[in-house]
């Protein structure tokens, strides 16, 4: 036989045993149990599709309930006054501007996930993109509430916009207030655009698939005549690259100049440069816990673990590990520059985070919720476990608000003068001002879910293990998944 064909024993040993280091070195699917096209379409457009199941009404029910409270709040606040809030001298800024930094932080997982990790060739993304996005323009709308509403006078946050520059009198540029508002305004804008182009191809799928006439009218509208043509995805592609690459800045500038509103001031514990990093790191860590918080049940209620995989949220867990030691970090810095300045007020500021009035804020909020419960995520074991994963995300959720209460609110109530110091105390407006606001980002959250594809069904089969030319089939069901907590549907 001709030598140039014939293969020896050697040859073949030697294939054998690459073909196995491939199969031990090949990642586990981001779709698992050899899911194909077809099924991503039923299983994710299926939501969308036929009647609302009775889980989701109840759910609704209450949570607008729960918004038209907090909406009576707030008109009760503003044809009565900032009174009913708890606000006092020296304690000016409390619940309001806590809420206001905690739900623009919410909004910050979104575009990372979506713009950044994009950018980065992150394949994993695409599982948890969508509804990531969609929370980054609820929370916003929750967190555009309080900038106007604590002023007083709603009627004349206009005035924050400078609309009338001509007269070069009203807008303030060195305050940065107004700097929140191009800040934010831009950021929301541009996630909206961003939100909207990855959902036109999956809006084409679901004008298809529509039986009534008025869902076929409206999702026709809405894909702008997709038809998923060779022009369509690249015209698609380029508008997409170039939105994320406008996207990715905004994560980095928007909590910095939100934090700005702080760290421009004179009062002690505030006035620091580490503040721009610091909450950005924060926001990042916070928003990864909500999506998290709401994607975990949605997970098991549609029953989408072959596309939410638990190597989805071990990324997941892994980037709350990385930021919340980056906000460790930062705790401690503040602490040590605190002492290191040999300023009196600085360094009574920070004694009295931790042994004043507000002192179980910092050691339950900030010490427990945001430093010892991430840390079990270092083990594989708990990131692998769907309860503890969920656990130590509410901890952070709520963490997190308890570190913008004790920043601002412990930086305030007592200042340079003791005959000023006072004490802040919630009402009842207050409270369900802020409960009010879970209920509206949870009622658009559900709108979501019900008409909108929660997942970005084009990108997903992407990466789906036959659009891999590398992919080695396994037998179904039988992926190499680590074993864990995580139950998974076949």
């Amino acid at each position: 036989m001709n030598g140039s064909t014939t293969s020896t024993v050697p040859d073949v040993i030697a294939a054998e045993a690459s073909a196995s280091v491939e199969r031990k070195l090949a990642r586990v699917p981001l779709v698992l149990s050899n899911r194909n096209f077809s099924w991503i379409t039923e299983r994710i457009a299926g939501v969308n599709e036929g009647a609302a199941p009775r889980w989701w009404w109840v759910t609704f029910s209450i949570s607008s309930l729960v918004a038209a409270i907090g909406l009576f709040c707030l008109g009760y606040q503003i044809s009565t006054g900032v009174g009913v809030w708890g606000l006092n001298h020296p304690v000016g800024w409390a619940w309001d501007i806590t809420n206001f930094v905690f739900w623009i932080g919410i909004g910050h997982a979104g575009t990372l996930i979506s713009a950044i990790l994009f950018l980065l060739r992150q394949k994993w993304r695409t599982s948890i993109n969508r509804a990531a996005e969609a929370m980054t323009l609820f929370a916003v709308i929750c967190a555009a509430i309080f900038p106007g509403v604590h002023v007083g006078r709603v009627w004349m946050a206009w005035f924050l916009a400078p609309v009338p520059n001509n007269y070069g009198i009203w807008p303030n540029f060195r305050s940065p207030l107004l700097w929140d508002v191009f800040a934010v305004s831009t950021y929301f804008s541009v996630s909206v655009l961003f939100w909207y182009t990855g959902l036109i191809p999956d809006l084409g799928t679901l004008r298809d698939r529509a039986k009534g006439k008025l869902q076929k009218l409206l999702y026709g509208i809405f894909a702008l005549g997709w038809r998923g043509s060779n022009r369509n995805w690249r015209h698609y592609e380029m508008a997409y690259l170039l939105l994320a690459g406008l996207s990715t800045p905004l994560v980095l500038s928007v909590h910095s100049v939100v934090s700005f509103d702080f760290a421009t001031s004179v009062i002690p514990s505030w006035h620091t440069t580490i503040f721009p990093p610091y909450f950005v790191a924060g926001a990042i860590f916070g928003g990864f816990a909500m999506v998290l918080t709401l994607l975990i049940p949605a997970r098991a209620i549609y029953k989408l673990h072959d596309i939410i995989t638990p190597g989805h949220v071990d990324k997941m867990a892994k980037i709350i590990l990385l930021t919340g030691t980056i906000v460790s970090y930062a705790y401690a810095m503040e602490f040590f520059i605190a002492w290191y300045s040999g300023n009196q007020f600085e360094r009574y500021s920070f004694y009295n985070r931790i042994f004043g009035p507000y002192w179980w804020y910092w050691w339950v909020g900030m010490l427990f919720c945001n430093f010892v419960a991430p840390q079990l995520f270092w083990f594989k074991r708990f990131r692998f476990n769907i309860y503890i994963v969920y656990f130590v995300c509410m901890c952070v959720n709520a963490g997190m608000w308890f570190e913008r209460f004790i920043i601002i609110v412990g930086g305030i109530h007592r200042d340079f003068l003791p005959s000023s110091w006072g004490m802040f105390h919630a009402t009842w407006v207050d409270i369900w001002t802020f409960i009010g606001t879970f209920g509206i980002f949870m009622s658009l959250f559900l709108l979501f879910i019900r008409w909108l594809p929660m997942i970005a069904m084009s990108e997903v089969k992407i990466v789906l293990p036959e659009a891999d030319p590398h992919h080695h089939a396994t037998p179904e069901g039988h992926h190499p998944v680590a074993a864990g907590g995580m139950e998974r549907t076949q």
